[in-house]
């Protein structure tokens, strides 16, 4: 009885241990996809290629706008094909990745130059919220913000 025991221990230990391994792989893969989108969206504000934010945005997607103002994908999809018009360049610095099931919180940041307005340089500061469906991961919701540069 004592052996059959420690033989279900084991086993039990072996099989958590394997799907701990599973969950941190796919965790991983994750992240780095979500890191990669990220980055892929900022330099989609000044090249304009709206497969990135195509892809990426969920259809019942809403973000918050630096002015406060709610948009859609669809408004995301116009705006990225014109940005290039404002904005030279536009470049993600370092992105967080937090997970909580088949959810996760980005959060970053976005160093720009515009071609015309003032400030010519600053950055943006945003929360972007993924979701899992269908194994597929996307941004359902993002809140962006305007800041000044740090200092260097």
């Amino acid at each position: 009885m004592k052996r059959k025991v420690i033989v279900f221990v084991a086993c039990t230990l072996v099989c958590v241990f394997y799907a701990a391994r599973a969950q941190e792989s796919g965790t991983t893969d994750a992240e780095r996809y979500i890191k990669e989108s990220e980055h892929q969206w900022a330099e989609a504000v000044a090249s304009g290629d709206v497969t990135v934010v195509e892809r990426i945005l969920a259809e019942d997607f809403v973000g918050v706008d630096t002015d406060g103002s709610f948009y859609r994908k669809a408004k995301a999809v116009t705006d990225t094909r014109e940005t290039p018009k404002e904005f030279i360049s536009n470049h993600a610095n370092e992105v967080k990745v937090r997970f909580y099931g088949d959810t996760a919180v980005a959060q970053g940041s976005e160093s720009w130059v515009r071609r015309t307005e003032k400030p010519l340089r600053g950055r943006f500061v945003w929360t972007d919220t993924w979701v899992r469906r269908n194994g597929k991961w996307q941004i359902v919701a993002a809140e962006d913000l305007i800041a000044p540069e740090l200092a260097k």
